[in-house]
């Protein structure tokens, strides 16, 4: 099963967690930690394959426990955050220092039903072992050996000609769109970071994040970034070198109108799991400027943007 260290300063949390991902045969809690300097040394001597982590802790916090345990026994961190704008700030912070994730703290916030919670919870775990070991065992596999002198294959029948796509060149793209989900909010600090003030085209993202989480996160972005990042708002005409993010818990789509690209955020439809949905996003972009967009999944979660 899934090894998972449990951290938080609150006894009756760790209990909870605690219980809630042993109801699932896929993981096993093989430790509990009350404060970040705990779960260093846990982490050293327990070797999970993740680890759950509360931010507001005594002795040391769980923000700058992650660094530590990122850069001594890296290992996927979740983290528990609380839905607010100091709880975003707190968040972003420890998405830069490592973690991979984060869930409410309240888990009110993530589903009315017990049952549908600790599914959440449990499977957004398992994902994250399931992630680190893949990418575990892709870096342990040996490289190609050096050349060596052999006898030659025998040639391979010559393939069958085929009519190559026409290439997209640079000036054809008028929009760049990207989604992304969990790993996202650093995924997308490392590649907007890079592009210049004199970036040509308006850029759309959708990141799948609450309301609460996303003004904070396009402000951070704004500081960081040459190109200008804002929180997309309903009616917003596309600029270049702008970046609009979608409003967490919310739909972002684009529409044209009088020779003119607007965005329009409306409220999500009953039954959509994603709320910024990358799917319905790109489905209206690809309405407007049809084979026109140039659209990058950078991370996901299921199957949106597929």
């Amino acid at each position: 099963p899934t090894r998972v260290l449990v951290v938080d300063d609150s006894g009756f949390f760790r209990r909870r967690v605690k219980e809630m991902l042993d109801s699932d045969a896929r993981l096993e809690v093989v430790g509990e930690a009350a404060n970040g300097a705990e779960a260093i040394e846990m982490a050293a001597r327990l070797k999970p394959n993740v680890i759950t982590m509360d931010i507001e802790m005594p002795v040391m916090d769980g923000i700058t426990a992650t660094r530590r345990i990122m850069q001594a026994t890296p290992c996927p961190i979740l983290m528990f955050s609380s839905l607010t704008t100091d709880g975003a700030k707190a968040t972003l912070d420890a998405l830069d220092a490592g973690a991979v994730d984060y869930l409410p703290k309240r888990f009110e916030d993530i589903s009315r039903n017990r049952d549908e919670a600790t599914k959440a919870l449990c499977e957004r775990v398992f994902t994250l072992s399931r992630g680190h070991a893949r990418a575990a065992a892709a870096a342990s596999r040996p490289s190609a050996p050096a050349a060596t002198a052999r006898p030659a294959a025998p040639r391979a029948a010559a393939p069958v000609a085929r009519p190559a796509a026409p290439a997209m060149r640079r000036g054809q793209f008028k929009l760049l769109a990207i989604g992304t989900s969990t790993g996202g909010p650093v995924a997308l600090q490392e590649v907007l970071t890079k592009l210049p003030a004199s970036f040509p085209l308006p850029i759309v993202m959708v990141q799948h994040m609450p309301g609460s989480f996303t003004p904070a996160f396009a402000a951070r972005l704004d500081q960081l970034c040459q190109v200008n990042v804002k929180e997309a708002a309903d009616g917003d005409t596309l600029q270049p070198g702008t970046a609009y993010l979608a409003p967490g818990g919310m739909q972002m789509l684009l529409e044209s109108r009088g020779g003119r690209q607007l965005l329009k955020v409306v409220e999500p439809e009953a039954g959509q799991t994603y709320k910024p949905c990358v799917d319905i996003t790109f489905n209206s972009l690809a309405k407007v400027y049809p084979s026109q967009t140039l659209a990058v999944i950078l991370t996901g979660m299921g199957a949106d943007g597929r």
